[in-house]
């Protein structure tokens, strides 16, 4: 920054986020980031947690440097935000200058979150999945389970979507709002008996039973992302090749983590993280039969490493606004 010459904070709403992100461009963000993650050269401490009980939600802060790009996320997630015409997830995004701290951007988020959750499952299945898989079941019919559903796609010749959620309603809405794949309803038993499947549900108590996964089957661990969630019979994982994003994280919050605290199932036990296996430092699947979980807590980097991405398309295309966020009053 030259002498007198004034840097702006570029602004990007939820409209700007939504003209520019596409699952091709989060996809490729997110595969390099978990790769980054797996070798080493990311940083990214575990997300801090505030959390509001009284409220109906909690709070996130997330932060990052990936790629040569520093950020923080700041997310809420309140269940009960639907009834009130809000997102379940409200995220906002800085994303700041690593030589000097300078807020680069401040963006709205949410729809990056959604993104890049569907984008890291979708990558996991790429690696973790059989390679001829032809069947999808999802077990939660919420935002993040189109966002899944798209990204596995983008690998996967899927010839059979299967749908569950407890609500019957929500699921006549997913198939009439996802014409473009061949999507169906069924029973949860049904569903769990698919090729690929995905669970983005916020339970506390086991939905699926390990009975119901047939040999050589991948999940996507979804809804477990903080302390007490779990969505998988804990038989699963003693069963399975367990991947997780991020080891610490995963541990305290992911679908591991009631496991691990009740006995059920070893912290020692998790083979590897999926940037691991994405850096070619541990292989993936080794066998036809074996069942892999890829167990996803939500990574700051994956947010970051998108959000970069959709910086420099905003600044090509001209989208957002720009201002003099460190401007002094009177100057």
């Amino acid at each position: 920054m030259g002498k007198g010459k004034s840097m702006k904070t570029l602004i990007l709403t939820a409209k700007d986020i939504e003209g520019l992100i596409d699952i091709d461009l989060t996809l490729a963000s997110v595969e390099n980031s978990f790769q980054e993650h797996g070798l080493g050269q990311a940083i990214m401490p575990p997300k801090l947690y505030l959390n509001l009980p009284a409220r109906g939600g909690d709070f996130r802060a997330m932060p990052a440097f990936v790629s040569g790009q520093a950020g923080i996320k700041w997310v809420s997630v309140y269940p009960g935000n639907r009834s009130k015409g809000l997102p379940t997830v409200i995220g906002t995004l800085i994303l700041s200058q690593p030589s000097t701290g300078f807020p680069l951007a401040i963006m709205d988020a949410t729809l990056i979150t959604n993104f890049r959750t569907g984008a890291g499952g979708g990558v996991a299945a790429k690696y973790l999945a059989l390679p001829d898989s032809r069947s999808l079941g999802l077990i939660g019919t919420g935002v993040q389970a189109a966002t899944q559903l798209a990204a596995v796609s983008r690998f996967f010749d899927l010839e059979k979507v299967l749908v569950w959620s407890a609500s019957e309603e929500s699921v006549d809405s997913f198939i009439t709002l996802n014409p473009d794949f061949p999507v169906e309803k069924a029973s949860l038993e049904t569903v769990c008996g698919c090729d690929i499947i995905v669970t983005t549900t916020p339970s506390k108590t086991p939905i699926v039973r390990r009975e119901w996964v047939k040999p050589g089957a991948h999940i996507n661990a979804i809804g477990a992302d903080a302390p007490g969630k779990q969505e998988l019979d804990p038989r699963i994982l003693t069963d399975a090749r367990v991947v997780v994003d991020d080891m610490a994280q995963a541990v305290h919050s992911g679908e591991v983590n009631v496991p691990i605290s009740t006995g059920d199932y070893r912290a020692e036990d998790i083979y590897g993280t999926l940037g691991e296996v994405i850096a070619t430092l541990k292989p993936g699947r080794e066998s036809e039969n074996e069942i892999t979980v890829f167990d996803s807590t939500g990574l700051a980097i994956q947010d970051i490493a998108v959000a970069h991405e959709l910086y420099i398309k905003a600044k090509e295309q001209g989208i957002g606004l720009e201002f003099d966020l460190m401007k002094a009053a009177g100057n």
